[in-house]
């Protein structure tokens, strides 16, 4: 499914970024849409050829310091020309006090200026994490995502083949749900693909034959999970004895999405096959893999240890 990405605002980074507003704050419904964050010097030395305006734009100690450099008139002039249509806000960092010249140009240009007790890095990494979650891009998925004892198990298939039937098992058996049917996805980066559930189906399950079910209501709410990493996609596929299924796990099967890749299983479903605790032992057996323990190459020392003992013997 195609790409999407929520809508920001002011007021939302308020809440998530722990900032505080010191000007205007009849103008927090101004949107941010990207996750950038600039910090203007060049621009209080007159250089405005690549001023990045979308961007949420903080001064902290380095900036207030440079600033008393800039004489008043130029920087009044300086300060208006950061206050454009697009730009959604101002952060002041380390408690330090809003020059005048900027607190006259923003209240004309009606942006708001938020404040911090944290330093610039610090307000950086948190504006960033929280934005970085709403504003990737992100795209829908059709399967089930469970964390099994820690490990993000994606599962996919044809409907009806019992995605969410084995989830519910999975549940039963003390692991959390994340995602039930769709799965939005993003990249947090080039190697961690995070999902969630979209809003409407948060905590829901749909089950044939049961309907619609809310798993917190019935499990409690150490059965969801907001959101997880996916580590692990396993497939699960009608069984056909046309079909060749990897048995011994060489394949090393992958799956890309968002530019991530990500580890893939197919695993056959056929009648008696008891398909959660079979996933429940994929995980752990990725988990320890992901540690340094692979039980097929153990499996294959031990095979050729066994045809050298036996081929000196036989010599």
């Amino acid at each position: 499914m195609a790409d999407s990405t929520e809508l920001v605002t002011v007021a939302e980074l308020i809440n998530n970024a722990r900032l505080e507003v010191l000007q205007g704050e009849d103008y927090l419904d101004r949107p941010i849409v990207t996750s950038n964050i600039c910090r203007p010097s060049l621009e209080f030395a007159g250089y405005f050829t690549h001023y990045p305006a979308e961007r949420i734009q903080l001064l902290g100690i380095t900036e207030n310091a440079f600033i008393k450099e800039v004489p008043h008139e130029k920087l009044a002039e300086y300060c208006e020309r950061l206050c454009c249509d697009e730009t959604p806000c101002f952060v002041i960092t380390s408690d330090l006090p809003i020059i005048s010249e900027l607190k006259e140009a923003a209240a004309k240009a009606h942006i708001p200026i938020l404040g911090t007790h944290l330093t610039s890095s610090r307000a950086i990494g948190n504006m960033s994490a929280y934005l970085g979650s709403r504003l990737t891009p992100r795209e829908s998925v059709h399967g089930v995502l469970v964390d099994i004892n820690g490990t993000g198990v994606m599962l996919t298939g044809d409907s009806g083949v019992g995605k969410s039937e084995t989830a519910l098992e999975l549940i039963r058996r003390g692991h959390r749900l994340v995602a039930d049917d769709r799965v939005e996805v993003y990249a947090r980066d080039e190697r961690e693909l995070v999902g969630s559930a979209p809003t409407i189906l948060k905590h829901m399950m749909e089950i044939r034959g049961i309907g619609i079910i809310d798993v917190m209501t019935l499990f409690g709410t150490g059965a969801v999970l907001d959101e997880d990493e996916v580590d692990l996609i396993i497939h699960l596929e009608t069984w056909s004895a046309d079909k060749q299924f990897d048995r011994l796990g060489h394949r090393g099967d992958t799956r890309t999405i968002q530019d991530v890749v990500v580890p893939q299983i197919s695993l056959p479903v056929k009648t008696g096959r008891n398909l959660a605790i079979i996933i429940e032992s994929a995980a752990m057996n990725f988990r320890a893999q992901q540690m340094g323990f692979d039980a097929t190459d153990a499996f294959n020392q031990n095979l050729q240890a066994l045809i050298k003992a036996n081929s000196n013997g036989e010599g």
